[in-house]
């Protein structure tokens, strides 16, 4: 095994799609404990967009250059000493970062085997956001039967994993977007309710739609334009969720807005949930038999070049987009 030349896209600075950079970079062999894989695909996540630009988050000071992306699915091309488990020529997924690349090493304790009912292409594009809606629905908030539950973006990659898990979870389920097209979309992937907040007040048409007594959870992934307005859409000891900023961050608002109804907010990240191995496995299993059941559908809507990483990342913050897209090395 030697080093190889392979294609990347890495920026080398913090801005806009225009300091994502498609060169070649060099692939070590993998070292202990890491997998060396040939990517067949690449997610793309608005948690990438974030990074970017330097956006504030739980990930650390960036170190340039540096390769961005944070999930995909390929084959095992070698296998560094220690690695029990693996083999070459297996199909595997992982979350770890530096994914815009046509290979890479990964640490072989956050890669998976490829769960059954997921492709290569379905995993790259789902996965993360499969295991952030296990974590939202299943952990952080736990979704019964009968609860009414409010999704903002209900269209997008998160929205309609969220939207048809917690309809096959049994909840009555009231998604915002932002066209009409998006309405469609929305209604087709599980909400029994939807507002176009561009042409409705997303408050009034909740309490409206649940004869006011509120929703038990708001699932955000907006953030500036909609979460304080969302409190006014919970019920008693209901909880708010701003796993997202779209449109900005939160900022700072009165503690006593929560007081009269004793409500909770969380501002929560992926990392904490699948921190360990055992906490990977077992969110990555739990969503992969939610899709082999039906309850969720993992769909790839996009495809680009890796190339076209750039383009790809001004179409993903227009928030014109719908679904899950991934990167084609």
């Amino acid at each position: 095994m030697s080093t190889l030349l392979r294609p990347a896209v890495l920026a080398r600075r913090h801005g806009g799609p225009e300091v994502l950079e498609f060169t070649d970079i060099e692939v070590p062999d993998p070292g202990p404990g890491e997998l060396r894989i040939v990517q067949h695909a690449i997610g793309l996540n608005y948690a990438d967009v974030y990074q970017r630009q330097g956006a504030h988050g739980p990930h650390g000071a960036t170190q340039f250059p540096v390769v961005l992306g944070s999930q995909g699915a390929g084959v095992v091309e070698s296998v560094g000493a220690g690695v029990q488990g693996f083999e070459v020529g297996q199909a595997v997924t992982y979350v770890h970062p530096g994914a815009y690349a046509a290979m890479r090493n990964v640490p072989a304790s956050r890669t998976l085997l490829l769960p059954a009912g997921l492709t290569l292409e379905t995993a790259a594009a789902t996965l993360l956001r499969g295991m952030t809606a296990e974590y939202l629905l299943h952990r952080l908030y736990a979704v019964q039967h009968g609860d009414r539950v409010l999704v903002h973006a209900a269209a997008g990659g998160m929205g309609v994993i969220l939207s048809a898990w917690s309809r096959a979870l049994g909840a009555e389920v009231i998604g915002t977007v932002g066209s009409e097209a998006k309405r469609e979309i929305a209604l087709a992937h599980g909400c029994h309710h939807v507002i176009d907040y561009r042409r409705e007040n997303f408050v009034e048409r909740v309490r409206e739609i649940t004869h006011g007594a509120g929703v038990a959870v708001v699932y955000d992934a907006v953030g500036k334009d909609v979460f304080i307005p969302s409190l006014d859409c919970l019920q008693t000891r209901g909880m708010a969720i701003n796993f997202g900023t779209a449109s900005g961050d939160v900022e700072a608002f009165d503690l006593q807005r929560l007081h009269a109804k004793s409500l909770t907010v969380c501002r929560p990240t992926l990392r904490s949930f699948i921190a360990t191995r055992e906490e990977l496995q077992h969110s990555a299993s739990v969503f992969a038999a939610a899709v082999r059941k039906g309850a969720v559908k993992a769909e790839v809507d996009r495809r680009y070049a890796l190339r076209d990483a750039q383009q790809a990342h001004r179409e993903l913050e227009s928030r014109m987009t719908t679904g899950a897209a991934i990167l084609v090395p």
